[in-house]
């Protein structure tokens, strides 16, 4: 991590620009601030009562919008995960105010000095986030996990509940965990070991804000405690795709894997990183054994992130199952309500479905419109996240223009070489023909331009 500097207000005028450029809205019309005011003073009553089970949540520890608790019990040999989502369709109705604001949007948009929400702070951050400040309305999930790691959805109910702590990823002790937890996550994990899934991420760049218009620049690995939740929202979104396959309905992620070009270009981008890929070795098994704190692993992860298709939805079709390649299984999308729009749709979809009613219509409808305004959110959302990147990489190195860096190539476009600086959380271009991934290079930043968000190296 690397501090920024900004005495002058550089980055908060950068940010300022970033949201006006790409239309992130400030706030909520009237109109839809007054429905959500009116939805959050509903008062649950289709939910059963279990306030007696013992919920927590895991989360960053600044969040607010907090969209899932859990418990876990054994049975017999099995775990029982209760997974407790928000229940943010209660408050919402087809249609209404808020509803058509949250089609608009599609998820949340995320910057380091704030958020654009998906729904008004009156509900996300309060009504329908599962806070434990008191009972609040959730979908429970009970899924069923297995010795060896395979998942079934058991139940959905409708329920309220009662958080008893909102634990942080990063100060959390493995005695404020239910019993089961870690062993849970370990369970999922040997399950995608033998189905041969490749859910290994590359470190993030990423924008932290330190407050007082203090920014950081960081890389920043996966906390265990961060795995080991992610593994919870895994084993739930598996069991609810495929009891929405099992009844010929539902909305999928979907992705496919890198073709038999693209596994022949990574191959040759690991030797050059001088990485021991057997001959015989899948790629998805490569890329168990790789460590994303190792800055060569790491690039050739982003190559390989670089050589797939991308991820995106899909509605059921019959006689084509969804396929996820990193995944490699059925997959959906069902346990983050509150900051993406297909999770509402896809959580009533599974709790007809688990109490033998037919799915609704609209709900139904909402399926085949929803792959369109997934992608332009999440395309948004990328570019978003790339122009503050781009923004606070300027920053940093603004007023050092004429040094010389070291780099390591990461991979190539032509005479264009993608090169990650040594000791700084930068990835920039240059011209380099013939460069190969790994090969490093000294470079000497000619421009650090914050305003136009863009760096220029030459070769040294």
């Amino acid at each position: 991590m690397k501090a920024l500097h900004d005495p002058g207000g550089i980055l908060s005028r950068g940010l300022a620009d970033i949201r006006t450029q790409f239309q992130v809205p400030a706030s909520f019309p009237p109109q839809v601030l007054a429905a959500a005011e009116a939805a959050a003073a509903r008062t649950p009553d289709a939910h059963v009562d279990r306030t007696a089970v013992p919920f927590v949540t895991l989360d960053p520890a600044t969040s607010t919008d907090l969209d899932q608790a859990f418990a876990i019990e054994r049975s017999g040999g099995d775990l029982v995960l209760r997974y407790a989502i928000a229940d943010v369709a209660w408050f919402v109705a087809d249609g209404d105010p808020v509803d058509v604001e949250a089609w608009h949007r599609g998820e949340t948009l995320y910057l380091p000095d704030g958020k654009a929400g998906l729904y008004p702070p009156v509900l996300a951050e309060k009504a329908a986030s599962l806070l434990p400040d008191g009972p609040r309305p959730a979908v429970v999930f009970a899924v069923r996990v297995a010795p060896d790691g395979e998942t079934r959805l058991d139940g959905v109910e409708r329920a309220l509940v009662r958080s008893r702590a909102k634990l942080a990823y990063d100060r959390v002790r493995p005695a404020d965990m239910p019993d089961g937890f870690a062993e849970l996550a370990e369970r999922i994990a040997a399950a995608e070991t033998r189905r041969g899934a490749a859910r290994v991420d590359p470190p993030q760049q990423e924008v932290v804000g330190l407050g007082h218009d203090r920014f950081a620049l960081a890389y920043r690995p996966m906390l265990a405690s961060e795995e080991q939740n992610a593994a919870l929202s895994l084993a739930s979104n598996l069991a609810v795709a495929r009891a929405l396959l099992d009844h010929h309905t539902g909305l999928f992620r979907v992705m496919a894997g890198p073709d038999a070009k693209a596994v022949a270009r990574l191959r040759q981008t690991a030797g050059a990183l001088a990485l021991d890929w057997p001959a015989g070795m899948d790629i998805k098994d490569f890329e168990r054994t790789l460590d994303p704190a190792d800055p060569h692993h790491a690039a050739f992860m982003l190559a390989v992130r670089r050589a797939g298709s991308g991820a995106g939805y899909a509605p059921y079709h019959a006689g084509a199952e969804p396929w996820h390649a990193a995944i490699a299984a059925p997959y959906a999308h069902a346990t983050a309500p509150l900051r993406r729009l297909a999770d509402r749709y896809v959580i009533r979809a599974a709790l007809a479905v688990a109490n033998g009613q037919a799915v609704p219509d609209e709900v139904v409808a909402a399926f085949d419109r929803l792959p369109e305004v997934m992608a332009r959110a999440d395309a948004l959302a990328g570019r978003i996240e790339r122009a503050v990147i781009d923004l606070a990489e300027t920053v940093m190195l603004h007023g050092r223009e004429g040094e010389v860096f070291r780099a390591v190539v990461t991979d190539t476009e032509g005479p264009s070489a993608r090169i990650h600086l040594e000791g700084l959380p930068v990835v920039a271009r240059t011209r380099s023909p013939g460069a190969a991934p790994g090969t490093r290079l000294a470079v000497r930043l000619e421009k650090a331009d914050p305003a136009a968000r863009t760096l220029a190296f030459v070769p040294a």
